[in-house]
């Protein structure tokens, strides 16, 4: 194929990828995201079979390039799937304490369910 097939089938990948992407819901994105770490976990390992196989210096260097780049897109793609699940979990944030040593914020600050032991006294009489 010719460099201008090429360059159409990649526009057109680009273009075609983002319009599915975009249409995601937000509760798929997260089995979306992890589908794609295993396609990244597919290319590190193509970067250092190439990176072994290596005779030139060039290449050699190149292949150690795409390792590298690979290996910040699997980290980065499991860290953004890391923070979308906590946005999805149930778990209850502590308090950060203010300088006085005693549990800061404000009068209803803080998330439902969640309160002082005087808070939950005074309201349970």
């Amino acid at each position: 194929m010719g460099p201008v097939v090429l360059l159409t089938v990649v526009v057109l990948a680009v273009f075609v990828g983002f319009e599915v992407v975009s249409k995601v819901t937000s509760k798929l994105h997260t089995p979306l995201m992890s589908g794609a770490n295993a396609i990244h976990g597919i290319i590190l390992v193509g970067a250092i079979i190439v990176a072994g196989q290596a005779s030139d210096p060039w290449v050699l260097g190149i292949a150690l390039l795409a390792v590298v780049l690979a290996t910040v897109n699997l980290v980065g793609g499991f860290v953004v799937t890391d923070r979308m699940l906590e946005m999805f979990s149930a778990h209850k944030r502590t308090r950060m304490p203010d300088s006085s040593g005693k549990a800061g914020g404000a009068a209803g600050e803080g998330h439902p369910g969640e309160g002082s032991s005087a808070d939950a006294a005074g309201e349970a009489k």
